[in-house]
């Protein structure tokens, strides 16, 4: 089972199902689409909690969105998990446990199966294909080739980003980042090296000339997520509010965006969010 992060991780699945059945319900009566979910980073199908006093065990998403049958169901299902035992556990609550749908596993790199589905959408024999995409990973994994690849097409797509976890970290508040992690920077933000470090930090002269003073932008995590935010809509003509996910300690770790080429989809996902957000 996949390790449990807090009760976030439960929010952000309520929030895909909530959203999935919308999106259902409009499309209940459009049978000439053809309906495909996607799950980027699928996981094992259950998420466990040990707090050392108490197991929780959750419903991972995989599951929760194959159990949908009203309004109607997906017509296809498409599974990546990069992890073998992770695969063969989803395998178990998914494919073996509904058998009469149409449900693929793929143990393969998110990035390169997301490319694979752009191309799979452009190809103008799937033209009537519409798909909801689910991409949740627990770091920096996507890169943004892949996010890129996705312009124009018929995709409604969440996607998690982790802008304390992951790009907060790796900015060192001394402005000392390895070459190695600015050119993972680079990769998930798709910025040069220079316009990463021109964004997040400020440089001021000292007393001695051959120093400067560097400083870490003070609010990095919400430049982070406006940057990614922004990014989005150059690929996506719509992009929803973020839901901020928290620690116990109230300290942000990932934004939660939804993503769409249609206006009623970000809609839909901002009234979902402002629930979440009371």
């Amino acid at each position: 089972m996949n390790e449990f992060g807090g009760n976030w991780t439960k929010i952000k699945i309520e929030i895909l199902v909530e959203y999935a059945k919308a999106y259902l319900q409009i499309m209940k009566d459009k049978h000439f689409f053809e309906l495909l979910y996607f799950d980027g980073f699928a996981g094992s199908g259950s998420i466990i909690k040990d707090d050392k006093v108490d197991i929780d065990i959750t419903v991972g998403a995989a599951k929760r969105i194959v159990e949908i049958d009203n309004p109607r169901p997906f017509d296809i299902y498409y599974f990546v998990e990069k992890d073998e035992e992770n695969l063969e556990s989803l395998k178990e609550v998914t494919k073996d446990l509904f058998p009469q749908k149409q449900i693929f596993l793929a143990n393969e790199d998110c990035n390169r199966k997301l490319i694979d589905l752009s191309n799979f959408l452009r190809d103008q024999k799937n033209k009537s294909v519409r798909t909801l995409a689910y991409i949740d990973p627990c770091g920096m994994q996507v890169e943004w080739r892949s996010i890129e690849s996705l312009k124009g097409l018929n995709l409604d797509m969440w996607i998690l980003v982790p802008t304390g976890l992951g790009v907060n970290r790796l900015l060192k508040k001394n402005g000392q980042i390895s070459e190695a992690w600015l050119t993972r920077l680079e990769k998930f933000l798709g910025i040069s090296k220079n316009d990463i470090t021109d964004l997040f930090y400020t440089k001021s002269p000292t007393l001695f000339e051959e120093f400067t003073h560097i400083q870490k932008e003070d609010k990095a995590i919400e430049k982070s997520a406006e940057l990614y935010g922004n990014r989005l809509k150059e690929v996506f003509e719509h992009v929803s509010k973020p839901y901020e996910l928290k620690n116990s300690s109230n300290s942000v770790m990932y934004h939660l965006f939804l993503t769409s080429n249609n206006k009623t989809a970000v809609k839909i996902a901002n009234d979902i969010v402002k629930k979440y957000n009371r």
